[in-house]
């Protein structure tokens, strides 16, 4: 704030200081990086705020900056009448001829005004209106620099912490690394240094917020574009990234030159290119594979290594059922379903990975139902399955006009296969009714059956413990009278 204080003390200086001014505005700007226009309107409206501040409102000022010299000069206008009814903002046509010798009436007369004559108090209020407009000039500089620069990758210092979040020096100004963008496994100490992704940047009144993250996909994709020159070159591009942050990442990646291998490029010479990004990622393991138009087989590499026997897909439900054999089945899932879960954020598209065991048991389930209905030979069976028909229930709620896309289906056959669909389905929860009723009477039953067994046990311990118990003795209380005297009569005989 060095620069500043010489301002202000200019402004409060004699009129040769003030020859001092244009260098030390031009200091300022190159050290803040604010613009000199910027700085010199700023001085215009705090030197004429210090003038309001000691004459008042009721003059007429107005300040220029005076390239030429250096210098702030303020002029006091005076309209020229002939007899004076505001003092402040009139003169009188003999005082103006003393200054002016061609003024006339109705003119209005500048007379400059010395700067040394705004005393202490005004020469801070101006400091104050001057680091006031300064920091707003800074802080619209550092919004214009970083406002464009969303997507990009920026390296800073962490300065300190704050609930959770990261507070990292970029030079210029602070950006705010939270909580929810920071990655798990990942510890910093004040001092480290960080590269992060600028996520958004957004202007407060107290100045500009720079948001960064380290958990966002295109963090990685940026790093790519920055170890590998055929992306930056427009050779090679990242279609899309999906990410497990800390753990796990998958990129896709396609070329315009078909001599480029994307994956290749990306992986650089003896994996040196995304050895670099997962040093920066601390460890993240990243899959690269190649972009396919066709989903199918986008699927098929984005699953590798895992071998792919069948891709089944549904378009209209943006669903795949993807077949493997049964030795790769956890490979293609991966552990806890990473694999696939990567797989499926990638491409967009929901997957269902079973093994070709299941998948074979399942579609010959499926074949037999479907040779049970009426009309429906071993072609029409496998046209209907491959149609997407996987059950009975399917077919009794289609409508005839998406049977007639099958190949040699007629109307008649279409509405007889629908209406056998139905009497298969409801005959089906007919038998599953009676079934679910058979095994509820059937538990119950056996509960009943239960709770007699336990009952029964329970009366034949108390038998046997009755049978067991003596009768107690008789006490003196409990004997009649003629009792007692038998027993007195027969102690004294004794």
């Amino acid at each position: 704030m060095s620069s500043t204080r010489d301002m202000t003390q200019l402004l409060r200086g004699k009129g040769e200081m003030l020859s001092e001014l244009k260098r030390v505005i031009d200091q300022v700007s190159r050290e803040k990086g604010v613009d000199r226009e910027v700085l010199i309107k700023t001085l215009e409206e705090a030197v004429k705020a210090a003038a309001r501040k000691k004459f008042g409102s009721n003059y007429d000022l107005e300040v220029n900056f005076n390239d030429e010299v250096g210098e702030i000069e303020v002029f006091e206008f005076k309209e020229v009448v002939d007899k004076v009814t505001n003092e402040h903002l009139q003169i009188s046509l003999e005082e103006a001829h003393k200054v002016d010798p061609e003024s006339e009436p109705g003119d209005s007369l500048g007379v400059k005004m010395g700067t040394d004559e705004f005393g202490r108090i005004a020469a801070q209020s101006a400091k104050q209106v001057i680091m006031q407009r300064l920091r707003e000039a800074e802080r619209n500089v550092v919004f214009g620099d970083y406002k464009d620069r969303r997507g990009e990758i920026v390296h800073g210092i962490v300065q300190r912490f704050d609930k959770g979040s990261i507070i990292v020096n970029l030079g210029r100004t602070e950006a705010e690394l939270p909580l929810r963008e920071q990655v798990p496994k990942e510890t910093y100490k004040q001092g480290d240094r960080v590269r992060a992704y600028i996520l958004d940047v957004k202007q407060f009144s107290r100045g500009p917020q720079i948001v960064l993250s380290r958990t966002h996909p295109n963090f990685v994709s940026a790093l790519f574009e920055n170890e590998v020159p055929e992306i930056s070159e427009k050779i090679v591009s990242v279609v899309q990234v999906a990410r497990e942050p800390g753990s796990r990442s998958k990129i896709a990646v396609t070329s315009k030159d078909s001599d480029v291998d994307p994956v290749g490029a990306c992986v650089g010479m003896k994996g040196t290119r995304v050895q670099a990004v997962v040093q920066e990622l601390r460890g993240e393991k990243i899959d690269i594979v190649t972009y396919d138009p066709d989903p199918a087989k986008f699927i098929c590499n984005a699953l590798a290594p895992a071998e792919i026997v069948r891709v089944i897909v549904d378009e209209d439900g943006r669903s795949m059922q993807v077949v493997v054999p049964d030795d790769q089945l956890s490979l293609a899932i991966g552990k806890k379903g990473q694999n696939v879960r990567l797989a499926s954020k990638i491409s967009g598209w929901h997957l269902d990975v079973v093994s070709e065991s299941n998948y074979n048991r399942a579609l010959k389930e499926v074949y037999d139902m479907l040779l049970k209905l009426e009309g429906v030979g071993e072609k029409t069976a496998l046209d209907l399955y491959q149609a997407g028909f996987r059950s009975a229930s399917d077919l009794a709620s289609a409508d005839v006009s998406e049977l007639m896309e099958l190949k040699d289906m007629t109307e008649e056959k279409a509405l007889k296969i629908i209406e056998s669909a139905g009497e298969y389905t409801r005959n089906r929860a007919a038998q599953e009714k009676a079934q679910a009723e058979a095994q509820v009477e059937a538990q119950a039953e056996a509960q009943a059956q239960e709770e007699n067994e336990v009952s029964e046990g329970a009366d034949q311990k108390e038998e046997g413990m009755s049978e067991e118990m003596p009768f107690p003795a008789e006490t003196p209380e409990d004997q009649s009278p003629e009792s007692r005297v038998e027993d007195a009569v027969g102690h004294e005989k004794s």
